[in-house]
């Protein structure tokens, strides 16, 4: 074999190589794209966001001057998978809530219907109206058995329509709404992002700008470059040992909350935050520099209408990363803000970000792989959205339209 004949063969393997093993990356990454929404597509709604998270329970009773069956068809036309009841005047469907699990759904109900109105056995006096929004979690007879949903909503219409007595109606509203989750979410990439990126561009200009070549400043940058492989759970206990407790002297926090969070989420953003601006802040040419201070202007003027606006797509890269890690933490934020689904979200209290929702929901028996599926999609969206926004952004810098020197 002559010489060129090797080398041939030698790339033609390196390349087969380098398609192989690409390959494998998108095949495994688009696997993982492909699982994530054949699971979790079917639950996105906007009831995610309409509703709480917590659920109510309500125990009905028939008004006792309502006895009459109702004994009429229906004023409308239902849907073929509607079980409707003569007697009582009420189509029940088979539905879900919004975590995924099988109800049985209020589909229809009579005007005459003597359950159109009932009294809360909750709160003694009081009537409520059923509502279709309403799900069905059992129904209690004086004559016969129990009806529940979980056996089907074909079984419970034909035991109501062949009983003449109920003693009481179990209703949920409908719950598992993620809302508070998105707002938590938002609120500590906003408040995680205001104290991180100051301090971290601080600290890169300090580094790159005016302190380039101490021995000071290599320390600083070992220990930043130790910090990036610390383990985020490290920072949770930082978090509970530091945060949580100047937040409690602070504020009126009693424990974990938003604002704790977003400072343990903070120290981890640090490493990255320095590391990609310095290195952005290295990418502009030092002629810009040295021509900047043959005009007269001095070193700090350099820095900010020089460096700092040619160095700003770097930043917003900074950002970027920085977005996609407060999203995805969860290790140290269930330790440093909690676990505890909200709905009304407060700085000072706990709550929970949407990957901590994801664990909250995997650690159920059984794990609840459709929501937590579902919300993976909700933070892709996030983060794509987020992403969009500042790579406008940095094209409007680069383009000069918003006075960045370029």
């Amino acid at each position: 074999m002559s010489k060129f004949s090797f080398r041939y063969v030698i790339d033609a393997l390196l390349q087969g190589i380098t398609f192989l093993f690409s390959s494998i990356s998108f095949l495994t990454l688009g696997a993982i794209l492909v699982f994530v929404f054949n699971q979790g597509w079917s639950l996105i709604n906007i009831d995610l966001i309409r509703y709480p998270y917590e659920s109510t329970t309500i125990l009905g009773a028939p008004i006792e001057d309502q006895n009459e069956f109702c004994l009429c068809e229906p004023n409308m036309t239902l849907e073929p998978e509607v079980f409707y009841s003569n007697k009582w005047g009420v189509g029940f469907s088979q539905g879900q809530d919004l975590l995924g699990q099988a109800t049985v759904q209020l589909a229809y109900i009579h005007p005459n219907s003597p359950l159109s109105s009932l009294t809360n056995k909750g709160i003694e006096g009081n009537e409520f109206v059923l509502l279709p929004e309403f799900l069905i979690q059992k129904i209690s007879y004086n004559d016969r058995s129990t009806s529940l949903a979980r056996r089907g909503v074909e079984r419970m219409i034909n035991e109501l329509e062949s009983s003449d007595s109920i003693y009481e109606i179990e209703v949920i509203t409908k719950g598992g709404g993620i809302g508070g989750s998105i707002i938590t979410t938002l609120w500590l990439i906003g408040l995680t992002l205001i104290i991180a990126i100051p301090i971290g561009v601080g600290a890169a200009l300090y580094l790159n700008e005016y302190a380039k070549h101490s021995q000071f400043a290599n320390a600083i940058r070992s220990f930043i470059e130790t910090l990036t492989g610390v383990p985020s759970i490290i920072f949770g206990l930082l978090g509970v040992a530091i945060f949580i407790p100047l937040t409690v002297a602070t504020t009126n926090a009693t424990g974990g909350n938003l604002i704790s969070g977003a400072l343990t989420l903070s120290v981890i953003l640090l490493p990255i935050v320095i590391r990609t601006t310095e290195e952005s802040l290295k990418v502009v040419p030092v002629d810009y520099r040295n021509a900047s201070l043959a005009l007269g202007a001095s070193r700090t003027q350099t820095t900010f209408k020089v460096v700092i606006p040619n160095a700003l797509p770097g930043i917003l890269a900074a950002v970027l990363l920085g977005i996609g890690r407060i999203v995805g933490e969860s290790a140290a934020l269930i330790f440093a803000i909690g676990s505890i689904v909200r709905d009304e979200i407060t700085l000072t209290d706990k709550s929970t970000s949407l990957a901590v929702h994801i664990y909250s929901m995997m650690t159920d028996e059984p794990a609840n792989i459709e929501l937590s599926s579902t919300i993976a999609i909700i933070i892709l969206a996030i983060v794509l959205a987020l992403n969009l926004l500042i790579k406008f952004i940095s094209s409007k810098i680069m383009k000069g339209k918003l006075g960045g020197v370029i």
